[in-house]
């Protein structure tokens, strides 16, 4: 690991904007061997993968698991970093309990939107004042911009959105509060997502920023794509984050874009064909990839406000196993041995 500070990967996005990554539980306890280093040294932001999620957090009702929340935000607190929470609202890592009552029958609008602001408010409320800001809600919309028919929205139709910023902002007035979503480059769930904010706001309810998920591949989006989210995010008046940031270099065996997890197959040699090593020429292409994206990001650091990778290091990114099981990827800027892949420091700092 690099330990002179001009090669500390924050210090070139200083006066830019946030440079974060996401963090699992043996990372923020001490437990994995070095990560405490590379993030000490690169970093300036945190977010938690996992284990501030509905059912990590909240697995039985009544019933709160707070090991990891804890020593996140005292994790943060010690680094100093800008501390992020995700997430408050999903459909996806909830536990089936929340939706239904004790005969397993489905709840009524009323019933599912007080136990939602239950735990928003023992949650947000735990923490505040040491978490910076929340993705209060993550991937409402589907990428034709109609809505993702979850049983938060079946239930309570756009309600429980409106209903869970609010009580973010009465458990917390001072934190910031975030939807997030993934293929915001895509201009129809970009417009559903920049229309719902609006609405908020229209009605009083405070929103503060959008979270981009930057799920990109080595030759999608384009970076007018991504610049024009940029663009029109910033345009409707909200702070602009790029989340979840990482390059997929392996092939798919669909077309299938951005990070829904339902989409996923089995553990296959043919979609794994870097097991012992990523290619010099894979590589470049990653790390030219990397380069233009940070300059496009560069370019509009007036309008963004952080920047955060999905995993601190390639032996933790999720991509190892979405969308098919079991695989090395090589998708983020340090490598498995926690080192920063070579020339990204150097064009970045050209």
């Amino acid at each position: 690991m690099q330990k002179s500070g001009v090669h500390r990967l924050k210090n070139h996005f200083n006066d830019s904007f946030y440079i974060g990554a996401a963090l699992n539980l043996g990372q923020v306890t001490g437990k994995e061997l070095g990560a405490d280093s590379l993030l000490n040294l690169h970093f300036s932001s945190i977010s938690p993968e996992n284990g501030l999620k509905w059912g990590p957090v909240h697995p039985k009702e009544g019933e709160y698991n707070f090991e990891f929340g804890d020593a996140y935000v005292a994790l943060g607190e010690k680094i100093g970093s800008f501390t992020i929470g995700h997430t408050l609202v999903w459909h996806q890592q909830t536990p089936a309990w929340v939706f239904q009552n004790g005969e397993g029958q489905f709840l009524n609008q009323a019933d599912l939107i007080k136990r939602m602001e239950d735990h928003i408010s023992t949650v947000v409320g735990r923490y505040k004042g040491k978490i910076d800001g929340w993705d209060v809600v993550n991937e409402a919309f589907e990428d034709d911009g109609t809505w993702r028919k979850t049983h938060w929205y079946t239930i309570t139709g756009s309600e429980f959105i409106k209903a869970a910023f609010r009580k973010a902002n009465e458990a917390d007035p001072d934190v910031a509060l975030y939807y997030n979503d993934y293929n915001v480059w895509k201009p129809e769930k970009r417009k559903a997502i920049l229309d719902l904010a609006t609405e908020l706001r229209a009605e009083g309810i405070r929103i503060d920023g959008i979270g981009m998920q930057g799920h990109y591949r080595l030759n999608s989006p384009s970076l007018d794509q991504i610049e024009q989210a940029i663009l029109d995010i910033h345009a409707a008046g909200f702070e602009v984050h790029v989340t979840e940031l990482d390059v997929d270099v392996l092939p798919r065996p669909s077309d299938s874009d951005g990070a829904d997890l339902n989409i996923n197959y089995a553990e296959s040699d043919e979609w794994n064909p870097y097991k012992n090593g990523l290619p010099a020429e894979v590589e470049k292409q990653l790390i030219d990839r990397y380069v233009s994206i940070f300059q496009l990001f560069r370019k509009h650091q007036d309008k963004i406000t952080r920047v955060t990778f999905w995993g601190l290091h390639d032996g933790r990114s999720w991509l190892n196993n979405w969308p098919v099981r079991g695989r090395t990827n090589y998708a983020l800027l340090f490598d498995r041995e926690m080192k920063l892949k070579p020339g990204f420091l150097e064009a970045i700092a050209n």
